[in-house]
This record gives structure tokens, sequence and C-alpha cells, in this order.
């Protein structure tokens, strides 16, 4: 069971459930919300509504639920993983793959797998062991993991203080006529469906960097870095400027190639960086675009404008 957290309140201003989003804490927003709501964070001893604004002197307890004995079955699921020590993993998550058991998915997740493999950090309770971060179930690519909570923790702080190179790469709906630019729009979840997230006026900052890698005919293959890390970021951004990832059912009506049979977005999580929990080694990690991408990419016709062939 983890520790319980005190956070003194100095200068933090606002609602509790946004003050504590702001903490470098190990754990989602979502999550802590949920918690006030359950009384396992308590202000001055005493449960308090998430619309709670905190006073200079209040006393913030937060005691994490204890994890009980789980139903999460370790699978023998082959991994491929790209970096393992003490601390932590690196793996090549493929498209299709659930993350975490959830409603409709209790086997045959990346969860499942890992435990079958390593043990795994408690933080994020009995169905996220280990997760630190999230990349959608169609979205392939590499995603860090947990094996402690010490580790845990410093890979959460690492996020937060957005010190993690994330580079995905996308096929996007559309020719760009820009070679780069930086999306700056707030996400929050859908008013209506509540599965989805939506650009919306005073949600969570969101912030993705773009830059064009090849231009082809009636699509853009992108380098995407993500500066925050919400739901859905790359997916939401690019639909909202019109630009829908190839593929994504969701937010792009399921963009769809000519002759190409594809199972979701042409979404890849290329490249990540992080800094190791224990030595502190910056380490890079990179993979390359899956079978079904390159052969998706092969059916295009490329663009080569006069600036990119020496003016010819």
């Amino acid at each position: 069971m983890a520790d319980n957290i005190t956070i003194n309140i100095v200068d933090q201003v606002g609602r509790i459930d946004a003050v504590l989003a702001k903490e470098t804490l190990p754990y989602s927003r979502t999550t802590l919300s949920d918690w006030l709501l359950e009384g396992n964070v308590l202000v001055n001893g005493t449960q308090v509504k998430r619309s709670y604004k905190v006073s200079s002197g209040d006393v913030v307890t937060i005691t994490p639920p204890e994890i009980k004995d789980t139903e999460i079955l370790a699978e023998n699921i082959p991994l491929d993983i790209v970096y393992e020590d003490d601390d932590l993993l690196v793996v090549n998550k493929p498209q299709g793959m659930v993350v975490h058991p959830a409603a409709g998915h209790t086997t045959g997740t990346l969860v499942n797998a890992l435990m079958y493999h390593s043990p795994l950090s408690t933080i994020n309770g009995e169905f996220r062991p280990g997760i630190v971060h999230r990349i959608d179930r169609d979205t392939s690519g590499l995603l860090m993991v947990a094996k402690n909570d010490s580790a845990h923790q410093a890979l959460s702080a690492q996020l937060k203080a957005h010190k993690n190179q994330r580079i995905y790469i996308a096929l996007v709906r559309g020719e760009f006529q820009e070679d780069t630019g930086t999306i700056s729009a707030p996400l929050a979840r859908h008013k209506v469906d509540r599965k989805k997230q939506a650009v919306t006026e005073g949600g969570r900052e969101a912030i993705t960097h773009f830059q064009v890698l090849k231009r082809f005919v009636g699509y853009t293959l992108l380098k995407v870095r993500l500066e925050t890390g919400r739901t859905h970021q790359i997916r939401v951004h690019m639909t909202y400027i019109g630009h829908p990832i190839v593929g994504d059912p969701v937010y792009g009506n399921a963009q769809k190639l000519p002759n190409v049979s594809l199972n979701g977005q042409l979404l890849h999580a290329k490249t990540l960086s992080l800094t190791q929990p224990t030595t502190a080694e910056q380490l890079t990690f990179d993979s390359v675009l899956p079978d079904y991408f390159d052969q998706a990419l092969a059916t295009l016709t490329p663009i080569i404008r006069k600036d990119e062939n020496n003016g010819k």
C-alpha cells in the first residue's frame, strides 16, 4: 500500500481538485477527483467537495485506497520489450492491444502480459499496475512501465514537468502548406459523448507540435511532438485543425485509403526519452513504423515541391 501524502497549502489558490492537479503527484487528475468523492482526500481531517476552495494553512491528506486482491490474471502474451532494468520497462505496443483492463477488456491487455513478465508498481491500483502513461488501443508504439512505486513516482513527475520527449508519426488527411506548427487548444471531456474529448474553452492546457515529414496527394505524413499528454490529444487536435488522422474511427470518421484495409488510426509512438529513476541517466528509445503503416504509405502518390527539389 502506498504511503499517505500530506500537502500544506501556503500560496496555492482555487478549487481543491485543480490545486491537486498542479501538484507533482503520481496520480492522475481523474483518480484524485474520484478519491475526493470517496473520502480518500481530506482537508484538515474532513471530507470536502471537489469544488472546495483551499485556504492558506489548510492541510490536505491523501490516503490511497488499499489495493484489494486482484482478479486480473497474468497471461503469457509475447511482449516486444525495447528496454528493461530493475526499475522500468519500455515496450513497443502493437495496434489493437488495450493497455489495461476495463469494462469489456479484462484479458489480453498489456497489463495482463506485463504481470506475467515482471513485478509492477502498485500506485495506480489493481487495474493499472505499472502504467505510468497510456496510448490508445489502436495506436502503436513505445510505452514506459514502472516496476516499483519509487520508479513510478519519478517517471510520473517527469511527465508532469514535461521532461520526457514523446514523438509520434501520424498520417493525416489533407495537404499542409506550412512545414511546422503548434496547436494550442484546451481539451476537456465532450459535453455529449462522455467517451470522447473535445477542444473546450476552460479545458486543460494541451499543446501539440508538428512537422511535415512527407507530402502526398491528399495526405500528409507528420512528426508530432507532445508537450502535454491529454487523453486523445493528437487525434482531437488534428481533427480540430481539419486534418484528421487516417483510420481514426472516433475523430476522423474512419478516414480511409483506397484499396487499403485499416484497423484503426495510423498513429505510432515512435520515440520516447526519459531519465532513469535511480541512475539519472538520460535514455532515448526509437522504433520503426509497423508494416501496415509502411504498406499504407506505399499506396500514396508523393508530392515533390520545387523548393524540395532544388527548384527543378
